[in-house]
């Protein structure tokens, strides 16, 4: 069942979660409504506990053109002309990062499907997903410095640990596009297909398979990884013996090993859902 909203179509089937940028005649740009409604349901599907895992896709001839120019002007103006709207520009900052970092702290993983151009914020974005699927004529770019800024919700912290540094430097200081090709060869992307068609579909699958195992291990999976990515391989281990020690489940390895023989689903339990302190009180 799919559930509209002004930017986006989403959708829960079979534990896989689908969220679609539905703005194409706007190039699916990033209007302030835009991270009101993705911060939204991002927090519902955390909470909630039901989606295994997320496919983020778009509408049209591009994925994401990036910011809209409404971002930066209206109730939202950057005003760099006193200590206090340069405090308001850092605080607007690290909300819209905040709700990017949603998409890397989803109790499951995000697969993004990107055709056409990934630009300025839409970088931010996908880089903060788990997998990334493109087809053969899509992009990369990170415009900001074409329009006289900096990248600033998420690119610069994340790309480097993605593609080589080098490369994140080339992009970033002459804002030239990286095409499909180049990312799959330097790991930005785990796979180019021909036709969006046919990326959506491999996207799904993929999902679909994520959603049929353990949810608890598929959280634990995604913790350690994401621990390691960020810290020595030492504190990794030390930090894996006692995540494995926290979540380890002799019935869901035993479920595991007997579907796999029998050649069927698994049953497991799902993610609890989240109750917020404020909802408590």
């Amino acid at each position: 069942m799919n559930t509209p909203t002004c930017f986006f179509l989403s959708s829960t089937e079979d534990h896989v979660a689908h969220l679609v940028l539905n703005r194409p005649e706007a190039m699916n740009t990033m209007h302030p409504t835009f991270w009101r409604e993705l911060d939204e349901v991002l927090t519902k599907l955390h909470t909630e506990g039901t989606a295994r895992a997320l496919v983020i896709s778009s509408t049209g001839k591009h994925f994401s053109a990036g910011m809209a120019l409404e971002t930066f002007s209206g109730a939202i103006a950057m005003d760099d002309q006193s200590p206090e709207g340069r405090a308001a520009i850092f605080d607007l900052l690290t909300d819209m990062q905040a709700t990017f970092t949603k998409i890397e702290a989803l109790r499951f993983p995000v697969i993004c499907a990107i055709q056409g151009g990934c630009i300025g914020g839409a970088v931010d974005m996908v880089t903060a997903a788990c997998i990334r699927y493109a087809t053969a004529d899509a992009f990369f770019c990170i415009q900001e410095i074409n329009i006289g800024m900096v990248a600033d919700v998420g690119t610069l912290q994340r790309l480097p640990k993605l593609i080589p540094f080098a490369v994140v430097k080339e992009m970033a200081y002459t804002g030239r596009r990286l095409p499909a090709q180049r990312a799959l060869a330097y790991g930005l992307v785990n796979e180019v297909f021909d036709t969006a068609e046919a990326m959506l579909a491999a996207a799904l699958q993929c999902a679909k398979e994520i959603a049929s195992k353990p949810p608890i291990a598929i959280w634990g999976t995604k913790q350690a990884v994401n621990y390691a990515r960020d810290h020595s391989v030492e504190d990794s281990l030390r930090q894996m013996g006692w995540l494995q020690g926290a979540i380890w489940s002799n019935a869901h390895v035993r479920e595991s090993i007997t579907a796999m023989k029998e050649k069927r689903a698994g049953s497991f339990t799902p993610l609890s859902a989240l109750q917020s302190f404020k909802a408590l009180g």
